[in-house]
């Protein structure tokens, strides 16, 4: 019978899936560095991405804010570049809007998750893992039985959770969507689109992921709150260097989960930005940094992209 700890455990990821799956993917799975961050300590002030969207002319045409979708309580993560923007825009677009929805999310997760007769989960990983594996379920009190009818992708966003940091209540785009109450939120996907990117996996490429999760847990047990660090002092290096490592460091996977992703939202907002209404962007910042983030991608387009302080 699974503990109490356990039970909570996959009940939370079941309600919050939508709300915590760009941290899995981005600041949870990824973080699998041995090294610590090198964030700004906890005492200087936050500094989260954020970035001006203007035409060639100088036009302002928006604003992108990098989000994190799970923090501590109390932490201190809005500036006064970001209320100002927050305040100016005329819509928010988001991943998900329906954060709130949990019964709704829950049950887009069961169905999409559930296959019965799957193998054991140690037969989906290779021999190596097979300690991590027992010391994971153990640390979350989970019986593997519990997995029986899981699918691969499922169970690694559920085996991330164990030594995750934070709460999806505190999460940066739910704070975000409670602040435009009374103006449009739009979302580039939905919960039921973006779960299926992972349903969609071969069970080669799910296998994969599963695997990084085990073999990362133990490294990203070290320094738990490493990207967290990174993403409130605006560490673009240490963000982009999370998009190469764990799972993501395997092409397909890193295609499937993020720069093509990445790609759609680009085309997407490009329309958008050349209507009247000021959008506020807000992503997970992995989608924004480097050569294959929306900030490269709209500057590409003709954009002219400015980090704010």
């Amino acid at each position: 019978m699974t503990t109490e700890r356990g039970a909570g455990l996959l009940t939370a990821v079941r309600t919050a899936a939508a709300a915590i799956l760009a941290p899995l993917l981005l600041f949870g799975l990824a973080g699998c560095s041995d090294a610590p961050g090198e964030a700004a300590a906890d005492t200087a002030p936050p500094n989260p991405l954020l970035y001006e969207i203007a035409s060639a002319d100088g036009t302002v045409e928006g604003w992108m804010v990098g989000t994190i979708h799970a923090l501590p309580d109390d932490t201190d993560w809005r500036t006064p570049a970001i209320t100002q923007a927050t305040d100016a825009a005329d819509l928010l677009v988001v991943e998900i809007a329906g954060l709130d929805d949990g019964e709704r999310v829950a049950g887009t997760f069961k169905e999409l998750s559930t296959t019965p007769g799957l193998p054991p989960l140690e037969q989906r990983l290779p021999d190596d893992l097979a300690t991590p594996l027992n010391d994971l379920l153990e640390r979350g009190g989970i019986e593997r039985t519990r997995f029986a009818a899981v699918e691969t992708w499922a169970a690694a966003i559920m085996l991330a959770q164990v030594d995750a940091t934070g709460d999806p209540a505190n999460g940066v785009d739910r704070a975000l969507i409670n602040d435009f109450a009374g103006r449009p939120v739009r979302e580039l996907e939905g919960a039921a689109a973006q779960l299926s990117i992972f349903d969609r996996l071969p069970e080669t490429q799910q296998r994969t992921m599963l695997a990084a999760v085990v073999r990362g847990s133990e490294a990203a047990r070290k320094d738990p709150a490493r990207l967290q660090r990174a993403w409130l002092a605006g560490d673009a290096a240490t963000i982009e260097q999370s998009t190469h490592e764990g799972f993501l460091a395997d092409p397909a996977l890193r295609a499937a989960l993020l720069t093509d992703r990445n790609r759609r939202w680009a085309a997407t907002l490009a329309p958008l930005l050349q209507e009247a209404p000021l959008p506020l962007i807000a992503v997970g910042t992995a989608h924004l940094v480097g050569p294959d983030g929306l900030a490269a991608l709209l500057e590409a387009q003709g954009y002219l992209i400015r980090r704010l302080p």
